[in-house]
């Protein structure tokens, strides 16, 4: 549903209880507040963290959103969503405080949920964050079956700035273990798909990794 259909359906169940007498519709009108509710959780924690991004002042209340949002989530038994919510608390752990292993029993559980719905979105995503966990641990071979699962989630959808974006960090890997040949060949197959898809962040995330390769 779109927002408005969201608000309209909550207005209809609303009249229902209200002037109707059916009481079912207050537990249909909870279900449906949690979802708006949610989703506008998860839509704000992602703002703030784009925001880290770029400034690197960091909101508490980015985490909040997104713990919030995983127990609504659960509640409502959306195993999707919380997947998704999951992974963000674990993003949050290992990006903006700088504490991979305390992010990855979230990274893990976010990839268990999302593989028993086949979301492999999520999976690509909690997968490829493993997969740093791994490589800051020295768990090269680990860390590069889990970047190369990620990369073949994200082609498999469609998702090709993500593709291009899981190039990326395998060139990375690949020349912290001294394969200068493979990283190069993987930023060229990034840039190639990066270019066909118009993401151009990724283009520049593909500029700084070879000038510092090549450093």
């Amino acid at each position: 549903m779109q927002g408005q259909d969201w608000i309209e359906r909550a207005e209809d169940l609303f009249e229902k209880a209200m002037f109707g007498g059916d009481v079912s519709a207050l537990d249909q009108s909870d279900e449906v507040l949690d979802s708006v509710e949610a989703a506008l959780a998860m839509a704000r924690g992602k703002v703030l963290h784009v925001r880290f991004l770029n400034d690197r002042k960091e909101n508490p209340q980015e985490l909040a959103l997104f713990e919030h949002a995983a127990e609504l989530y659960e509640r409502l038994a959306d195993a999707s969503g919380e997947a998704d919510a999951l992974f963000w608390v674990g993003c949050w752990h290992q990006v903006v405080k700088g504490n991979g292993l305390a992010g990855q029993p979230y990274f893990e559980r976010s990839y268990a949920l999302a593989k028993s719905v086949d979301d492999r979105m999520t999976m690509s995503y909690a997968t490829r964050h493993l997969a740093f966990t791994d490589k800051d641990a020295g768990r090269f071979d680990q860390a590069h079956e889990r970047l190369t699962e990620s990369v073949t989630l994200r082609r498999e959808i469609g998702f090709r700035p993500g593709e291009a974006a899981g190039l990326v960090a395998l060139a990375y890997l690949a020349a912290e273990t001294g394969d200068s040949a493979a990283a190069f060949h993987h930023l060229d197959e990034a840039q190639g798909v990066a270019e066909r898809c118009g993401a151009k962040a990724v283009l520049g995330w593909i500029e700084q990794a070879r000038t510092h390769m090549r450093s």
